[in-house]
């Protein structure tokens, strides 16, 4: 947004709300939430395979048990942390179903679609 002075108004110690309202008007609705959940995290920076354990597990464990719900043909998985033989399963057939190499390993590539698939089968980028 510099090209339009926003930078500058930034520099002036104008805070993010009234920088908006500088461009958009002081009655510009902002709509906030006390808390989201649900939100996918950024990819763990290695590979999730056979053996690996942790919360970043779980979260794509919970977030293609919720995904399987839309895509039958992937399995469901139980969310307990732990990356075993139907994580792997489940991660080969989503890879299957939506165009990537069917490794059964998460990569950068299978994370992000993940996420992706994730927000839209949940629905948490709309606003309700």
């Amino acid at each position: 947004m510099t090209q339009w002075g926003s930078c500058s108004l930034g520099e002036r110690g104008y805070s993010p709300i009234e920088i908006l309202r500088h461009f958009y008007g002081p009655t510009i609705y902002i709509n906030t939430a006390e808390q989201i959940s649900g939100i996918p995290a950024s990819w763990p920076k290695e590979n999730l395979t056979i053996g690996s354990s942790g919360q970043k597990v779980r979260q794509l464990q919970e977030q293609l048990d919720t995904i399987a719900t839309i895509y039958s043909a992937i399995p469901h998985v139980a969310p307990d942390g732990f990356y075993g033989p139907n994580t792997a399963a489940a991660v080969r057939e989503f890879q299957s179903v939506f165009g990537l190499p069917q490794t059964g390993v998460v990569d950068f590539a299978t994370w992000y679609k993940v996420s992706h698939i994730y927000v839209g089968v949940t629905r948490i980028a709309e606003l309700a």
